[in-house]
């Protein structure tokens, strides 16, 4: 059993933070996420729970708010950066988002199904076992023990999808990784025969934590179907620290002059598949401790970055070359193997591309950059705060712009309560450092 790791709260709740609604430009602005320019901004198996003491969790402020006035007037928010919709990278972009796109359906905002759908697999017979579980969240919203009805129905609908399917399913998992797959596969079985239990026992309360175990086996079992990596990064970056697979870190914050809250761990699932260069250098950063004992330097309930160290230098100085060591822009989209570097998806002409890794999640990863250079990320790293409803994939002023390469999968409500000053204690790799390649923490000792 894995340890449980924990945020620590006290009594008095958080004291909100202040927004002020952005006013609409008359010119176009690129959102550009640059600390030095724009002032502060910047696996287990078992979840890590929260112990709240003496009270409970203060908001940060209405998000919905934020979401809203950033879609819909484009505009400067105080302590955000700037929104510039250059003419020359966006000509054809209108100023505001096509609204019927942006209040229609609801995208995925689960961090764990956005990685499970951005695994490089093509095996519809477990995505028609995984759909059903995942809609069990949906049937939960129904109150009292009526809702069970709706999770009888989506626990018939995959567990016949899985007997239907479970040949296509073990064909697809990779030969090096065939026996693990089928013990997952096994496991699901078992978990869906104690999920039916739990229903017919009318267990409300027992079954958002054994979907979460059956989605883990789902989630194993896929990452099983994918052998090796599946591309060759262009040559430019092979030399650069890559990570060729997932990894997982541990994120242990200390809030300084919070009186709710002492210490929380953060996990966060890196996704090297979608985003190999932008999430080895991340990773390589964390094993040189480049972040441990930096202090959050923006929370305005927009964003939380971190990543800009001390003196002039706007990002990690390589000591091998006393420069700024900086990576290209990094997105990929369905539909194509191989990630676009170096431009954004407006300046590619793919205004309608879905990206892998979208800004969808409430603390969605991604790298900050200059606002004029594609090309410049080095260490500066940001989490979005927001409600994926009003801001859907690929309609947002996001998606396609900067590079996403990971999601806060636990305790990342938390991430509202942090404040400019309160410090990364350390950042830890628990899992799938063995897919680090080219790591030039080793070359420097």
């Amino acid at each position: 059993m894995a340890a449980i790791l924990s945020c620590h709260h006290s009594a008095s709740p958080v004291n909100p933070s202040k927004f002020i609604s952005p006013s609409i430009p008359t010119n176009r602005t690129r959102f550009s996420i640059s600390h030095k320019q724009f002032g502060t901004l910047s696996s287990s198996p078992l979840p890590i729970k929260c112990q709240i003491q003496n009270g409970q969790k203060g908001k940060s402020f209405s998000i919905k708010e934020c979401a809203i006035s950033i879609a819909l007037a484009v505009g400067l928010v105080t302590g955000v950066p700037a929104l510039d919709w250059s003419s020359n990278a966006y000509a054809a972009n209108p100023v505001l988002p096509d609204l019927s796109v942006l209040i229609s359906g609801p995208p995925i905002k689960d961090p764990g199904a956005l990685l499970r759908y951005a695994l490089p697999i093509n095996n519809k017979a477990i995505r028609e076992v995984q759909k059903p579980l995942e809609d069990i969240t949906e049937s939960l919203k129904v109150a009292g023990v009526k809702a069970l009805d709706s999770v009888e129905r989506n626990l018939r609908q995959a567990s016949r999808a899985l007997k239907q399917g479970k040949a296509l399913i073990v064909s697809g998992l990779a030969e090096s990784k065939k026996d693990h797959g089928v013990e997952l596969l096994g496991k699901l079985e078992a978990g869906m025969d104690e999920l039916q239990q739990i229903v017919e026992d009318r267990n409300r309360d027992g079954v958002a934590e054994k979907q979460k175990e059956l989605l883990q086996y789902v989630g194993g079992v896929e990452e099983d179907m994918v052998d090796g990596f599946p591309y060759e990064v262009p040559e430019e970056y092979q030399s650069m620290p890559l990570l060729k697979g997932r990894a997982t870190v541990d994120m242990k914050v200390k809030f300084k002059d919070n009186p709710s809250i002492t210490d929380c761990v953060f996990r966060i699932v890196l996704d090297g598949y979608n985003a190999p260069v932008t999430a080895g250098n991340f990773v390589d950063l964390v094993e040189r401790h480049f972040y441990d004992g930096m202090e959050i330097q923006r929370a305005d309930g927009f964003v939380v970055q971190t990543g800009d160290p001390e003196g002039p230098a706007e990002g990690f100085i390589d000591p091998s070359t006393e420069k700024t060591r900086t990576i290209p822009l990094e997105i990929t989209v369905e539909g194509e193997k191989l990630p676009f570097y170096g431009s954004t998806l407006e300046e590619l002409g793919l205004y309608k591309a879905q990206t892998k890794l979208p800004f969808n999640a409430f603390g969605t990863m991604a790298m900050a950059r200059d606002e004029f250079e594609n090309n410049s990320a080095s260490s500066q790293i940001f989490w979005l705060l927001k409600e994926s409803e009003l801001t859907p994939s690929n309609s947002n002023i996001l998606d396609g712009r900067y590079a996403v390469f990971g999601y806060v999968t636990q305790n990342e409500d938390f991430l509202a309560d942090l404040k400019v000053g309160d410090v990364i204690e350390s950042i830890q790799v628990v899992s799938g450092l063995e897919n680090l390649a080219n790591p030039s923490y080793k070359i420097a000792g």
